[in-house]
């Protein structure tokens, strides 16, 4: 969603995952809205990030805008949750991210001027703005920590014209809520209340990620946007 939205605002997009055949059909299926560009890398091990790092730098020497959108998640009862629930979740929500920036901080800082800053923009979620429903204690608390990590990384990267910024969505169909939106699934009935009565769209999430990216959202730094049509915000 994101990604087709940047494309149709006119950028050149490279995506990234951990499939090498879902990263070449997205990347086939996005191109009908611009240049857009496939790299598939495993983010949840450090070599992940490390090889997506290395090929970025050799596809490109600067970067405008990136996305850190890689997320997972793990739910269990409080008596039962696993220690390896926390390790996998940590790892993946926030030091990937984290080794992200860091690992494409010359390439970005290639990008970045007074009149255009270069962007981050981290993708959390509202339930690290308030304690969701669901037993999902390492998925709350990452992006909690993905929230902290923003504005860290806004304070310390401010004075090199790189702003720093995180959308937190609320309930969107994605392959991570499906099963939500399947009657059939036991698990149906766990979809949180949603005071708007419906899920995001593609443009509500789109619209969020360009405006951060656009000169429009060049003078804001370590805000969070909750894209979540009143969930956290207003219930």
């Amino acid at each position: 969603m994101a990604a087709e939205g940047l494309l149709a605002a006119g950028a050149t997009v490279i995506v990234s995952g951990r499939r090498e055949g879902d990263v070449a059909a997205m990347a086939q299926a996005l191109s009908a809205h611009g240049p857009c560009h496939g790299i598939p890398a495993d983010l949840a091990a450090p070599e992940g990030a490390a090889l997506l790092i290395r090929r970025l730098r050799e596809r490109t020497d600067r970067l405008d805008i990136l996305v850190n959108n890689a997320g997972t998640s793990w739910g269990a009862a409080l008596d039962e949750f696993p220690r390896h629930g926390f390790d996998k979740v940590l790892a993946l929500n926030v030091a990937a991210p984290f080794d992200l920036v860091r690992g494409l901080l010359p390439l970005l800082r290639a990008a970045a001027s007074a009149a255009s800053p270069a962007r981050i923009i981290n993708i959390a979620s509202v339930d690290g703005l308030r304690p969701p429903s669901a037993e999902t204690y390492s998925y709350s608390a990452s992006k909690a920590a993905l929230l902290m990590l923003t504005r860290h990384l806004a304070a310390r990267l401010v004075a090199e014209h790189i702003t720093v910024n995180a959308i937190a969505p609320g309930l969107f169909a994605t392959r991570m809520t499906a099963y939500m939106f399947d009657p059939a699934h036991p698990r149906s009935g766990d979809r949180p209340s949603i005071p708007m009565s419906r899920p995001g769209r593609t443009e509500d999430i789109a619209g969020a990620v360009v405006y951060l990216s656009a000169l429009a959202g060049s003078y804001l730094t370590g805000v969070v946007i909750p894209v979540s049509g009143g969930i956290a915000t207003i219930a």
